[in-house]
């Protein structure tokens, strides 16, 4: 077992070498010109029980209905008096995918655009969907698939989760293809950061030049690499499959904390750094309240009763305790020293913004 006491202590070693943040350049990097289409289109959806459009309050929905018939042959007089509760107007949205050809089924969602009360149970009719060019892409047409549920009877109602919007999986049918030359033509392609990083960049254009070959990849700026690939189709694409699966090992992010003022969230990457600096921080409660107060005048009196109102004001403060917070380089160390003030995430708020004024948060505030 000598053996295995000599080449134990090697192993672990080698272990610990490899980077444990190595990503895949697919995972970084897209090709640029590859990307999603956004679509949009207005529609109906019918065979609602009674919870489609007042069509008092959203008179469109009639019209629509109206123009719909119409090119089915059927005319009516006027849509001034139609009561439609089963009829919803809507707005269908799509991602169109890169490289879609026409007979593929994408996913749609729908959602009411009017007062519908719920969207359960209904059919979407055919729906062109139109690109920021004006051009339709794809036709939307199925059933609607909701995850809420609601009821109500007698004025009191329950509802679990969203009724208004639901999907259509594979609801619509690709009907034009949008054409992308990033990929198949010209002598190179040009890769996209996710995130602009100067550090990524360089380390993605050695990765690749370490595999395929020097002067392979080039650095544009803190974004793009430029990538020099086979103009042979199917060479192409192989390169691009073996290119996209090089493990790389990203930069470091930069210090961000990220904050939510409505919902009192507070997140930080592990970058965020502290430095040593002292905080209190207590609550202050203002509790105002009126108290009735009657006078009455004495008995055959010309005098009446008053009502007049006693105002108490009361001031409540809680005690601050002074905390000092050490010098952190970690993040499980930013946490503890957070949580040793004993704050709330509302105060954090408010804490952070003032660690940050004062020079010892070494991190970017970001407020959503």
């Amino acid at each position: 077992m000598s053996w295995l006491r000599i080449f134990l202590p090697l192993l672990l070693a080698l272990t610990c070498a490899v980077p444990a943040l190595a990503e895949r350049i697919k995972d970084v990097t897209q090709v640029y010109g590859v990307r999603n289409n956004q679509l949009i289109g207005y529609g109906l959806v019918v065979g609602l029980d009674g919870s489609g459009d007042q069509t008092t309050q959203a008179p469109f929905t009639a019209q629509s209905l109206s123009a719909m018939l119409t090119t089915l042959g059927i005319n009516l007089p006027g849509v001034g008096g139609l009561q439609l509760k089963n009829v919803a107007a809507v707005m269908v949205t799509a991602v169109l995918p890169p490289f879609s050809q026409p007979g593929q089924a994408i996913d749609v969602t729908v959602s009411s655009l009017a007062n519908a009360k719920s969207l359960r149970g209904g059919t979407l009719i055919m729906t062109p969907l139109k690109g920021a060019d004006g051009n339709v892409y794809a036709i939307a047409q199925g059933n609607i698939l909701l995850a809420g549920v609601g009821a109500a009877a007698g004025g009191s109602s329950v509802q679990v989760n969203h009724l208004s919007a639901g999907r259509i999986p594979a609801g619509a049918t690709v009907e034009r293809a949008v054409q992308s030359a990033a990929v198949g033509n010209g002598d190179y392609i040009t890769l996209e950061l996710h995130q602009t990083d100067f550090t990524t960049v360089s380390r993605v254009v050695q990765a690749i030049n370490r595999y395929f070959g020097d002067n392979t990849a080039n650095a544009l700026d803190g974004r793009m690499v430029k990538v020099r690939a086979p103009q042979d189709p199917n060479h192409r694409i192989t390169f691009l499959s073996q290119m996209e699966n090089i493990n790389v090992t990203p930069g470091e992010l930069a210090a961000k904390v990220v904050m939510n003022p409505r919902t009192g969230s507070v997140v930080m990457n592990q970058s965020v750094q502290v430095d040593t600096c002292a905080v209190a921080h207590g609550n202050l409660s203002v509790t105002i309240s009126s108290t009735p107060q009657v006078s009455q005048p004495g008995a055959l009196s010309p005098g009446q009763t008053v009502v007049t109102q006693q105002a108490q004001i009361q001031i409540q403060s809680d005690k601050g305790n002074l905390v000092t917070l050490p010098t952190s380089t970690s993040l499980s160390d930013v946490v503890k020293a957070l949580n040793a003030v004993g704050a709330t995430p509302q105060d954090l708020l408010a804490i952070l913004q003032a660690m940050k004024a004062s020079g010892a948060l070494r991190a970017e505030l970001e407020i959503i």
